[in-house]
């Protein structure tokens, strides 16, 4: 579980190490987990470890934030690789690292197998000589050495073994003094990672965490036989962190859309029901502790309360929840809101209103603001408030009582 404050956010940390070239320019980054483990089993620490770096870095940073346009390696266990727990990502910006402590056996080999054949560039990690992970070979991109503690006995060996295979690119890994640069040199290894050119780098954001009842009822409508879309975008948008997520998730498949985000069913539509429902057990498998209701209550009613105004600016009223969605969440975030809309591909009239408070949209925005610090102005907007105040409770109720148990 992660820590929440009183304020119902939490700190979001994600580990990176970049990945050189033999120029000296970073190529890529490996991400890493950063984070207590005090309260999880031992027998799936690895697999929390794995699902908590690729929530972090797609869905609390976004991807862009974490790496850029470059690489990302990402340590994959045997559930991962099997096919048992779905990836919800495509393989447009990511290495899979197959783990020195996975079992190769026919099972992960069909696993690793489909993946491949699905674009995901495979790596081998910690590679050693013997012990199963050369029956990869044929599959992988990249394959990993340790210049540390690796047997470096057989180092002309294994090198010569992956010569045999043109694709294969092979990192130095742990390298930490001017030698192991130099045997990286000397085998004309084309990629290093080490303290001895860069120590892993901590980024750190404050997130508000998504409700764990929310999470619970947005998988089942996911998995029902015959999802339903309206429901599955009314789960999201009743929980403000939620429809962050899908925001920030929505960001990489908008590279290369000319369209924009305006609301949340659109961002549901084009991050597409499949990678939701994987995000969603994810985020169950993650088991984040749940924000403060009285946070999630303020958000979902200025949320509301923007939606229900709408009409009197001639805004559109869903671009109007999204907005109030997301200032409402830089406020608890006390995060600016360009800061916010860095983050996701939001139609420029949503921006507008947000950084500049220019538009329609941004009059509404004005005219909540106004409501909230008491001055009431040509606008009562009591009946509007007392509306969203009611619809934001029943939404929190009913996801308390959709959560119960039996």
């Amino acid at each position: 579980m992660k820590p929440v404050s009183s304020d119902g956010t939490q700190l979001i940390h994600v580990g990176r190490q970049p990945i050189f070239d033999v120029h000296g320019d970073v190529v890529a980054f490996e991400l890493l987990f950063r984070g207590s483990m005090d309260a999880v089993a031992a027998g799936r620490q690895d697999t929390f470890a794995t699902s908590t770096v690729m929530i972090n870095a797609f869905t609390e940073f976004g991807i862009q934030e974490v790496a850029g346009d470059r690489l990302c390696f990402i340590n994959l266990t045997r559930e991962f690789l099997s096919g048992n727990l779905p990836l919800p990502f495509g393989p447009e910006q990511v290495v899979l690292e197959v783990l020195e402590t996975v079992e190769i056996d026919d099972e992960v080999i069909n696993g690793i197998t489909a993946l491949a054949a699905k674009g995901y560039p495979i790596a081998l990690d910690d590679f050693v000589w013997g012990s199963g992970h050369e029956r990869l070979f044929g599959l992988a991109s990249y394959v990993k050495l340790d210049l540390l503690d690796g047997d470096l006995s057989r180092l002309d060996e294994i090198v010569a073994a992956c010569r045999e295979f043109p694709k294969i690119k092979i990192v130095a890994e742990r390298l930490e003094t001017a030698e192991q640069i130099a045997i990286a040199d000397k085998y004309g290894l084309e990629l290093r990672q080490g303290y001895a050119l860069s120590r892993p780098q901590v980024l750190t954001v404050a997130s508000l965490s998504p409700s764990r009842l929310r999470r619970l009822e947005l998988v089942g409508a996911l998995t029902s036989p015959d999802p339903d879309l309206k429901k599955i975008v009314d789960i999201i948008a009743s929980d403000p962190a939620l429809s962050l997520r899908v925001l920030r998730a929505s960001n990489s498949a908008a590279v290369g859309n000319a369209n924009r985000v305006s609301s949340v069913r659109q961002a549901v539509v084009m991050v597409g029901l499949m990678h939701i429902r994987q995000w969603a057990v994810l985020m169950v498998l993650d088991d984040v502790a749940g924000a403060t209701e009285e946070h999630m209550l303020g958000v979902l009613t200025r949320a509301r309360l923007c939606e229900n105004v709408a009409p009197w600016f001639g805004a559109p009223s869903d671009e109007a929840f999204m907005a109030g969605i997301i200032s409402g969440v830089a406020a608890v975030l006390a995060a600016p809101p360009r800061t916010m809309t860095e983050q996701f591909p939001l139609a420029p009239q949503i921006v507008a209103a947000l950084v500049d408070g220019a538009g329609r949209l941004g009059r509404v925005l004005q005219a909540v603001d106004a409501y909230e610090r008491g001055e009431f102005g040509t606008f009562d907007l009591a009946g509007q408030y007392m509306d969203a105040v009611r619809w934001s409770t029943r939404a929190l109720e009913s996801a308390n009582k959709q959560g119960a148990p039996a």
